[in-house]
């Protein structure tokens, strides 16, 4: 199933569909996906940030040290198998000192560890420029903190964000000019949050099948996020009333 063009709804549309994505994300992860002692929570606050998807490493356990056995199905290491996606950029080492994370660790209400963050992006982010500077304040804060990021933006730029949110997020880490494709203007963007952070970023076209995205749950292992199953089966709760609107089948 193709990603969809979600401006031709009202954003309370969108919303019921975030919500239901959410649920088929961490339905999917926390069904064999992730690595032993590792889990996800759907809409958990931690610290700054309030994300759509927690991923938590349980105190119990140390996943880290653990065979490669341990990180199967779909752990996959860094240096053996880099993530597919159109653009690989580096952090400038120059920015890092003003922008040194801070020494603490997030952790959940349970005291377990939060390793990494999912962020489905809605047109409340994007509503204003202050919304933007509010999340992108967030998504460094995770970052700086050592929490790994998947960002998930299926809306356009707009005025308030020219060149997209990825842009604005990782022109503080590497002033090198992103330019949004003309003819891919969604992005999916995941972010290593090592002492060099790292994004992967894919950009997208409306009518274009969501990709497998990688989630670091530490320096050098990632697992791939099922975007287009999980997408699929969350559209699959969307009124037929409005499938026929995102679809271009019928107007508002």
């Amino acid at each position: 199933m193709p990603a969809h063009n979600w401006k031709r709804v009202r954003s309370g549309t969108f919303h019921a569909f975030h919500t239901a994505w959410i649920g088929e994300l961490q339905k999917a992860l926390n069904g064999g996906l992730l690595p032993k002692d590792y889990y996800v929570l759907a809409e958990q606050v931690a610290g700054e940030a309030g994300p759509d998807v927690l991923a938590l490493h349980s105190p119990d356990g140390d996943s880290e040290m653990l065979p490669d056995s341990h990180w199967q199905p779909g752990g996959l290491a860094l240096a053996e198998a880099p993530p597919k996606v159109a653009l690989r950029s580096e952090a400038d080492e120059s920015l890092l000192y003003s922008l040194k994370r801070q020494t603490l660790v997030i952790r959940h209400a349970s005291g377990d560890e939060v390793v990494a963050m999912i962020e489905i992006i809605s047109p409340g982010n994007k509503f204003s420029r202050a919304e933007v500077d509010h999340f992108v304040h967030k998504a460094m804060s995770a970052l700086r903190q050592g929490v790994n990021l998947l960002i998930l933006d299926l809306f356009p730029p707009s005025k308030t964000n020219p060149q997209g949110i990825h842009r604005e997020l990782w022109q503080h880490f590497n002033p090198e000019e992103f330019q949004q494709p003309a003819d891919k203007p969604l992005t999916l963007a995941a972010y290593s949050a090592g002492v060099t952070p790292v994004a992967y970023v894919e950009p997208i076209a409306v009518g274009q099948d969501l990709p497998e995205m990688p989630l670091f749950l530490s320096l050098d292992r990632y697992i791939n996020v099922p975007l287009e199953t999980t997408y699929r089966s969350a559209y699959e709760g969307v009124p037929e009333r409005w499938r026929r609107v995102i679809e271009g089948r019928a107007d508002a």
